[in-house]
């Protein structure tokens, strides 16, 4: 019997040491975690993302002034051409005969002109000498006026169809490369309203320019001047670099959405850049180099039971946490400056490279950095694993 009460004596000696222990473990483990980041240096740069389309800088529509039918082409795709380089050629038959109509009537104007001349010098002698009358000799020179007239008209016209043949050879305008060609052998084409286009020419494709669509809230922000890095879906590694050239005032609206064409000039002499497409650019507004910064969460992150802010917060300051020799979060006074929404540079008494700043709760017992933060809203490759 008394064995048996040493026994059940020691279970409860067992499970109340068990107990106390658990109550231990507990209150330590009551105690909350955070995640921190130490503060660095770094840059911070604010950009302004829009997207756009590569164009040559000087664009050429080659067209007709005279209505005709293609008889010939001399330039396609592609094509690099010299300024007065033929690049097609009209039917020349109606435009010809034309011409030749038109001296015909040169050739009779001046046949009634030389008339006219002999008339008058006939008619001049004889109404001073009274033999004819007055009204005669004035009728014979306004013929002689009229048949100059006649044959300045005549030679007019004649000039005018000469210059419509010439018109019938299509030429560049300037030196370049055919971008795109319109028309094909046979077909016909009406100026009588607007020049059809013929050709597309692209002056120099060793200099293009982006243009950009930068949305109304951030065109504030854009000057001429500044850097832009863009990229293209043809070379998704490769980053192309741009300045801002010109920022067009005339706004664009689609959809009750604003924006503004934001032009940027790009070198180009591997000729990779391709008119038509799409990028999707970064312009650098503003930049803070080598500077303390923390993560932008750091400086809306408040402890559980930490004071509020002070007045200062309110004059441009701002509030970072981190952990004072017993652990519990300490406040430090700092002067927040230029963010670009992850990074922030900070300023202020006591700041040094290394220094630990509290992010958030650590909910998960994994202590972590900023980078350990992850988009609700992106895809997750299989088994769940982030990258």
């Amino acid at each position: 019997m008394r064995g048996r009460r040493l026994w059940w004596l020691l279970v409860l000696v067992v499970i109340g040491a068990g107990l106390v222990g658990w109550r231990l473990r507990a209150d330590g483990d009551s105690a909350p975690r955070y995640r921190s980041e130490p503060l660095g240096r770094g840059d911070v740069e604010v950009r302004v993302a829009a997207t756009g389309t590569l164009n040559p800088v000087t664009t050429v529509q080659v067209g007709s002034q005279v209505s005709g039918t293609i008889a010939a082409l001399y330039a396609d795709y592609n094509d690099r051409v010299r300024e007065g380089q033929k690049l097609a050629q009209l039917d020349p038959t109606f435009l010809a005969a034309q011409v030749a109509q038109n001296r015909a009537d040169l050739q009779r104007a001046q046949v009634e002109l030389r008339q006219a001349l002999r008339d008058s010098s006939r008619t001049a002698p004889l109404a001073a000498e009274g033999l004819v009358a007055q009204a005669d000799l004035d009728a014979s020179l306004t013929a002689v006026d009229a048949a100059r007239a006649g044959v300045d008209a005549a030679r007019a016209a004649l000039d005018r169809a000469a210059t419509n043949l010439r018109y019938a050879t299509i030429e560049s305008p300037i030196d370049g490369v055919v971008v795109s060609r319109d028309v094909d052998v046979g077909q016909t084409v009406a100026a009588s309203l607007s020049a059809p286009t013929l050709f597309t020419i692209a002056q120099d494709l060793t200099q293009m320019q982006l243009e950009a669509a930068v949305d109304e809230a951030d065109i504030g922000a854009v000057r001429e001047g500044q850097p832009a890095s863009f990229t293209v879906d043809a070379y998704p590694t490769l980053a192309f670099e741009g300045v801002v050239h010109q920022i067009r005032l005339a706004p664009e609206t689609v959809s009750n959405v604003v924006t503004y064409t934001v032009v940027i000039r790009v070198q180009n002499p591997e000729l990779k850049l391709l008119p038509g497409m799409t990028a999707n650019v970064s312009i650098l507004v503003d930049a803070a180099r080598d500077v303390l910064r923390v993560p932008a969460m750091a400086l809306r992150f408040r402890p559980a039971g930490a004071p509020p802010a002070s007045a200062e917060n309110g004059r441009g300051g701002a509030t970072l946490y981190g952990l004072g020799p017993d652990g519990t979060p300490e406040p430090l006074r700092v002067k927040p400056g230029l963010s670009d929404g992850t990074w922030t540079a900070v300023s202020g008494d006591g700041l040094a490279e290394g220094l630990p700043v509290l992010l958030s709760l650590d909910r998960g017992g994994k202590a972590g950095g900023a980078n350990d933060t992850v988009n609700p809203f992106m895809p997750r490759p299989p088994g769940g694993r982030s990258r």
